[in-house]
């Protein structure tokens, strides 16, 4: 079966288990004090510039915790999404271990503007409020929609403005770079970023995310907040591995514009089909989709996806670096079969 639920519920990518692979061999010093580390720390760089500073965790949530740990108090607020990852799907890890309240604001494509911010300014310098301190944006957004570098800038703009910095979820920046055809410095580096959580489990690696610090002073003490957040690997040899592997002849673009490619060829082959309506425009390797119930139903006994929304039927659908034309076309043909 099939599985569009998530693009991390792909295997590992070839090359990427071959980086293990050639790891896995002798002994090396351990806690990142490694050549494989120095060498993805400075692929890195490559990428998102020499000031920038980078530290491996085991997951995402761990990245995104600890990236926000950096840039608030306790008494502080985390401005965001009411679709964010960090409001939604991470148990309530950023409110017990940062202390802080997630103050949200909907939106109909998952993108936050100053406009919408501004309206979450309230009781700025009072002592009986939270003080909003950092703003969290998700690259890709939780529907698949993509920031433009000017969208970013004007966030950035208004969270400096207001003594606050920018966090990004980049869990699919890739596949927002491969989208837009930029660089991954365009999205971050050079439009205000502070603090990003760098993906690599839903673009190919078995696991590890990358913290990416844009300025070393924010960076200075977290390796304390790493260790005693329980995600210093002692063998880190294994996470930079994959994260050489990635960004090594552009493999993290490879694969990125293949999932985006198959998304968008999936959308397209949509157009026209009964009782099929797309609910967000498709601009990386999502789609957001209503179906009839009956068709959910029918469509879940041979293929792997989530109901994004119950109340509405609908339903997302991710593609990701090993998906194939295969998997659209027999996806595709068993929806033509279960309308008829």
């Amino acid at each position: 079966m099939r599985s569009f639920a998530s693009d991390n519920t792909a295997g590992v990518h070839p090359e990427v288990m071959q980086a293990l692979s050639r790891a896995n061999t002798g002994h090396v010093a351990a806690y990142g004090q490694d050549e494989f580390t120095a060498r993805a720390c400075a692929k890195l760089g490559e990428h998102f510039g020499a000031q920038s500073e980078a530290f491996f965790v085991f997951n995402g949530t761990a990245a995104n915790v600890l990236g926000l740990e950096t840039l608030t108090r306790p008494y502080g607020a985390v401005l965001c999404a009411s679709s964010a990852h960090i409001e939604n799907d991470e148990c309530g890890a950023p409110e017990r271990f940062l202390g802080c309240k997630l103050i949200t604001r909907d939106t109909p494509n998952g993108k936050l503007t100053p406009e919408l911010l501004e309206t979450a300014m309230l009781g700025v310098g009072v002592e009986h409020h939270v003080q909003p301190q950092a703003v969290s944006i998700s690259q890709t957004t939780e529907f698949g929609t993509v920031y433009r570098p000017s969208e970013i800038r004007r966030l950035a703009d208004f969270a400096h403005g207001h003594g606050m910095k920018l966090h990004m979820d980049g869990a699919r920046l890739a596949n927002a770079a491969a989208a837009l055809g930029l660089p991954l410095a365009a999205l971050t580096t050079d439009v205000g970023v502070d603090v990003l959580s760098f993906g690599g489990a839903k673009n190919g690696l078995m696991y590890g995310e990358a913290v990416v610090f844009f300025d070393p002073k924010l960076a200075a003490n977290f390796k304390y907040a790493r260790k005693q957040g329980m995600q210093l690997a002692s063998k880190m040899r294994f996470i930079a591995a994959q994260f050489e592997a990635l960004l090594s002849n552009d493999l993290w673009l490879k694969s990125a514009m293949h999932a985006n490619r198959l998304a968008g060829l999936l959308a397209k082959r949509l157009e026209g089909v009964a009782g099929v309506q797309l609910t967000q425009k498709v601009e990386a390797n999502a789609l957001f989709l209503r179906l009839p119930p009956a068709l959910i139903a029918k469509l879940l006994k041979t293929h792997r996806f989530y109901v994004w929304n119950e109340a509405q039927n609908e339903v997302r659908w991710m593609l990701s670096f090993d998906s194939t034309e295969e998997d659209v076309e027999g996806l595709l043909a068993d929806i033509t079969r279960q309308n008829q």
